[in-house]
């Protein structure tokens, strides 16, 4: 059904003996969307991804895709494919081997075989290394190699599962940017689980932020990162300074929860009308290339992070007293 969202789990629970690792979740994901599972490990996010795979068994619940019940369906008779971290390709086929494989075992014949496994590998940026084995090619490229694999079936679905987790950081980033160019240029559905907030908020249409077993937050990169439905929301995604009870009161003028993200806040910057201003000692400065992070004890009682760019020399600003301001429109109330 064509109208229907590419994804919709309904009530979707998995115990493990006592364990109870997906506590019921309800999730609908629509047609092309480019959308993340983020949470820490053993939040239940890859378990989520491996039952609507077919590779776990829910306890209760149902999963639909494109309108169709494959709850208990196997692997095989879904239309999704799945790149795992460690790529899994065989060592001994060549680059086009490996990607025509699942074909071979359908019984795809030989020629169209070959046209569509050129047609996957110049998909994702490998025309002419066809021949290479996968030992001749760089992490990029194999993690490449990996998405050809899984598009050459043509999926309404592809699920990956910490693809980009093997990598160092430099070639993560620049397979970031590769993998949001192939998802837009293929058009297909991608389901991303991850536990790195950057890489969710950079890649993804839209976010689920995993926690216990149950999500805490849907939404857009910016609702997630500007507007954080829980303390662990704001917590997890992005950096926060959490305030509540007496601070609450001496810095937001009333009780509750706050968050204040640290690059919201001016360290002994221009005080404005309006502005929330408190007194504090530097108790560690993190110096990071491009951004210094300040770490600031404030005589209201919490400890703050100040992020800052680059502007300033670096110094050791350690227990010296510093002025922070903020506005209260940055203020995010956790509910």
């Amino acid at each position: 059904m064509q109208d229907s969202p590419a994804i919709v789990l309904r009530g979707l629970r998995k115990h493990f003996g006592e364990v109870e690792a997906v506590a019921g979740i309800d999730l609908e994901i629509e047609n092309g969307e480019f959308f993340a599972m983020l949470g820490p490990s053993g939040s239940g996010k890859t378990t989520v991804l491996r039952m609507i795979a077919g590779f776990a068994l829910p306890t209760a619940g149902t999963v639909l895709l494109n309108g169709t019940d494959v709850t208990r369906a196997a692997p095989f008779e879904r239309d999704v494919n799945t790149v795992f971290q460690d790529y899994a390709l065989f060592p001994h086929l060549d680059v086009r081997r490996n990607v025509e494989y699942g074909m071979r075992v359908r019984g795809v014949p030989k020629a169209q075989r070959r046209e569509r496994a050129e047609a996957a590998l110049a998909s994702v940026r490998l025309d002419g290394l066809g021949h290479r084995r996968p030992a001749e090619l760089s992490g990029g490229q194999r993690q490449r190699v990996a998405l050809a694999r899984a598009l050459v079936n043509r999926p309404r679905v592809l699920l990956l599962d910490e693809p980009l987790g093997a990598l160092d950081r430099q070639l993560r980033e620049e397979m970031q940017i590769e993998l949001k160019a192939i998802q837009r240029d293929v058009g297909i559905t991608f389901v991303f689980v991850t536990h790195d907030q950057e890489e969710a908020l950079t890649l993804c249409d839209r976010v689920a932020v995993f926690n216990a077993g149950r999500i805490e937050q849907v939404g857009t990169p910016g609702e997630v990162y500007e507007r954080p439905a829980t303390a662990f929301v704001a917590g997890f995604v992005g950096t926060s300074n959490l305030v509540t009870g007496e601070a609450a009161r001496k810095l937001v003028g009333a009780d509750g929860t706050y968050a204040i993200r640290p690059e919201k806040i001016s360290l002994d910057g221009p005080v404005t009308d309006g502005a929330t201003v408190a007194e504090g000692t530097v108790a560690e400065v993190v110096y990071a290339g491009p951004q210094i992070r300040y770490v600031v004890d404030l005589d209201a009682g919490p400890r703050f992070v100040v992020l800052e760019h680059n502007r300033r020399t670096p110094g050791d600003l350690r227990g010296t007293t510093v002025r922070l301001t903020w506005s209260p429109e940055h203020v995010i109330t956790i509910p």
